[in-house]
C-alpha cells in the first residue's frame, strides 16, 4: 500500500491544509473518496487510519484532510496545538479548505498517478460537522459525484440556545470544554456571524434540496450529539437519499480516541461494504 502525507496551500490564508493519501498501485483508475472530520476532530483520530487502510484494499484511493483550522499542525497532527486558529475557524473557511483540497487533486501537483486516479470518480464523505460541510460543498462543485455522511448536523442556524448566543455576543467568546484533553476550546463570535451573514450559501437544508448528487447518509439511533432526527429531515429534504440507520450505535458508531483494537469496529465495516457499494453501482 502507498501512504503519501500531503500539505496543501490555502489560496485564501496562511494555514496549511494537511492530509494524507493511501492507495494501493494497480493497472486501474480507482475511484477517489475524500474524508473530512468533524468539530473537535483531526485526520488521524481513532479508527479514521483503520478505515482508510481498508478503503484502499477495497481498491479506492482515500485522501484524508485535517482543515486548516481545526486546531492541529504539520508538528502535532493529532493534539489541539493551536487553540487560536480553533477558535478563528469557520464555515466559510473550511468550504474554503475544501475547494482547495479538491483543486490539489486535478492540479499537476497530486501525487497520486494519473494511470492510478479516476476525476470522473470523485466523491466526498464526512463526519459530523464534516458531514454537514460536505454537504454545502456538494452543491458549489459539479466535479463531486456522490455524497456520503458520517452523523451529519443538517442545520448550522439552530445549534445554540440564545442565551448562549447573547453572552457569545457580549463576551466575544465562549469556551468548549474538551473532555478527552481537559482543553477549552475557544469560539470566538465570528463563528455564529459567518452563519448569519452567509444565509444562502451556510444553509444546510437549502444545499440538501438543491444538490443533485446522489446521497447515503448513516446515523445512530443513539447519536447523543446530533439526534437521529437530523437523518430523518435529510431525507425528507432529499426523498432519493439512502438512509442507513444503526440500532443502539453513538454519534462515532462505538469508536474512540485513541483506538488500541487492530480491526474495525463492525459498524464501520459495515460502513465501508455498504459505501464500496453505493459509489460503485
Amino acid at each position: 500500500m502507498i501512504q503519501e502525507n500531503i500539505i496543501i496551500t490555502s489560496t485564501v490564508h496562511n494555514k496549511p491544509i494537511t492530509g494524507d493519501i493511501r492507495y494501493i498501485p494497480s493497472k486501474d483508475k480507482k475511484p477517489l473518496i475524500l474524508f473530512v472530520h468533524g468539530f473537535k476532530g483531526f485526520k488521524d483520530w481513532g479508527v479514521f487510519n483503520l478505515m482508510a487502510n481498508e478503503f484502499a484494499q477495497n481498491g479506492f484511493v482515500f485522501m484524508k484532510i485535517n482543515l486548516s483550522h481545526n486546531g492541529t499542525t504539520p508538528e502535532q497532527l493529532t493534539d489541539f496545538a493551536d487553540l487560536e486558529a480553533f477558535g478563528n475557524n469557520n464555515f466559510t473557511i473550511e468550504l474554503d479548505d475544501l475547494k482547495d483540497s479538491i483543486d490539489y487533486l486535478f492540479s499537476s501537483s497530486n501525487i497520486v498517478p494519473e494511470k492510478e486516479l479516476d476525476l470522473e470518480n470523485l466523491n466526498l464523505m464526512g463526519h459530523s460537522r464534516g458531514g454537514g460541510l460536505i454537504l454545502l460543498k456538494a452543491r458549489e462543485d459539479e466535479r463531486i459525484k456522490k455524497v456520503i455522511t458520517l452523523a451529519a448536523i443538517n442545520d448550522l442556524s439552530n445549534r445554540w440556545p440564545q442565551s448562549f448566543l447573547d453572552e457569545w455576543r457580549a463576551k466575544g467568546v465562549q469556551y468548549i470544554e474538551n473532555s478527552r484533553t481537559n482543553q477549552m476550546m475557544p469560539l470566538y463570535v465570528q463563528l455564529y456571524d459567518d452563519v448569519l451573514n452567509k444565509p444562502n450559501r451556510l444553509s444546510i437544508p437549502k444545499a440538501v434540496k438543491e444538490m443533485q448528487q446522489a446521497l447515503l447518509a448513516f446515523h445512530g439511533t443513539e447519536d447523543e450529539t446530533l439526534p437521529i432526527v437530523m437523518a430523518h429531515e435529510i431525507k425528507e429534504w432529499k426523498p432519493d437519499t439512502k438512509l442507513v440507520i444503526f440500532e443502539n450505535e453513538n454519534h462515532v458508531f462505538g469508536a474512540a480516541h485513541p483506538w488500541e483494537e487492530k480491526s474495525l469496529p463492525e459498524v464501520y465495516k459495515r460502513i465501508i461494504k455498504e459505501t464500496r457499494d453505493f459509489i460503485l453501482q
